[in-house]
């Protein structure tokens, strides 16, 4: 008997308002869906730490001008490195966002769909205070993912469920107070001393991580038993900080599957030992990274076009 197909496209959340391009995806797969059959999944990567893709772009309707707004957090620690599933969402940013709306929503006079005054109190009633819960509750309030199942890359069984990764991966660990998103590697060989000694780490240093495509580095063990001849002091976090810069840091805690999600270059692949799904439909800068080439049993679908991509999709 032949499985019902599986649609599924992947999104980091992308503002409290979704970029059109999300919907367009959603589109798709919808349209696909009524012509084939299936379910829907919606892979919702809120383990990316990039504050950016958050940004909800919107124009001024007065003066027509582009108008950038966001979450905001805490503390630059983690703005910068917590996974988006663990930034916190300060008391206060809801009611400032509410008060600029109206510059860039219009009313809706019929009471019917999406928009205008319902944008308003829908992002009004959201009580989330995670940035990621936030995201996700607005698209569903906005009926975006109607008939769609949801699965969640910060899901704990979901990454126990993955296939363990081979090569670079990331893993949610603690740092100064806050869980961040930290590549994992060890430490060169010369800056492990002597027998008792401790290694050396630096605080900030410059060049690329080990784990690189260019240099790629051994992948440290992950559980106790395949931890022997291998302390926790010498796992060493890397954490971005722009340019050539990067703060490493020993990692003093044994690292579990739970904690563990994928890098871009592997992030399909990871998704699809758990969804399995027959057909993906794909965005423009999935397409400039995505080796389709060893996933030949799946078919790849470009999303439907759509103007200002990157503005927020107000219904």
């Amino acid at each position: 008997m032949t499985s019902k197909p599986i649609i599924c496209f992947g999104q980091q959340p992308c503002g409290f308002f979704p970029k059109r391009f999300l919907a367009a995806k959603i589109s798709t797969a919808k349209k696909i869906q009524s012509e084939i059959g299936g379910r829907i999944v919606f892979f919702y990567h809120d383990s990316d730490a990039d504050y950016r893709e958050t940004i909800t772009i919107m124009t001024d309707r007065q003066t027509g001008a582009e108008v950038r707004l966001n979450f905001t957090q805490e503390n630059k620690l983690q703005k910068k490195f917590s996974p988006l599933y663990l930034k916190r969402i300060p008391s206060g940013w809801k009611e400032e966002i509410l008060k600029q709306l109206p510059r860039f929503v219009l009313p809706s006079p019929s009471g019917r769909g999406v928009g205008g005054e319902g944008l308003i109190d829908i992002l009004k009633s959201t009580d989330q205070h995670l940035v990621s819960d936030f995201c996700l509750e607005m698209y569903q309030k906005m009926g975006l993912l109607d008939g769609i199942e949801v699965l969640r890359s910060s899901d704990k069984n979901f990454r126990e469920k993955a296939d363990d990764l081979a090569g670079e991966y990331f893993a949610d660990v603690e740092y100064q107070g806050e869980i961040v998103r930290s590549k994992i590697e060890l430490p060169l060989t010369p800056s492990l001393k002597k027998e008792g000694e401790a290694p050396d780490y630096a605080q900030a240093s410059s060049g690329k991580p080990r784990l690189s495509a260019e240099q790629p580095s051994k992948t440290p063990p992950l559980f106790s038993k395949e931890r022997e001849g291998v302390s926790s002091e010498q796992l060493v976090g890397v954490l971005h900080e722009g340019g050539d810069q990067f703060i490493r840091f020993p990692i003093k805690q044994l690292i579990q599957k739970s904690q563990i999600s994928a890098g871009r270059d592997q992030r399909f692949a990871w998704m699809q030992s758990v969804i399995n799904c027959t057909h993906y439909i794909y965005g423009d800068g999935e397409k400039e990274y995505l080796d389709t080439k060893p996933f030949s049993d799946i078919k790849f679908i470009d999303r439907e076009k759509i103007d200002r991509p990157n503005y927020a999709w107000l219904g």
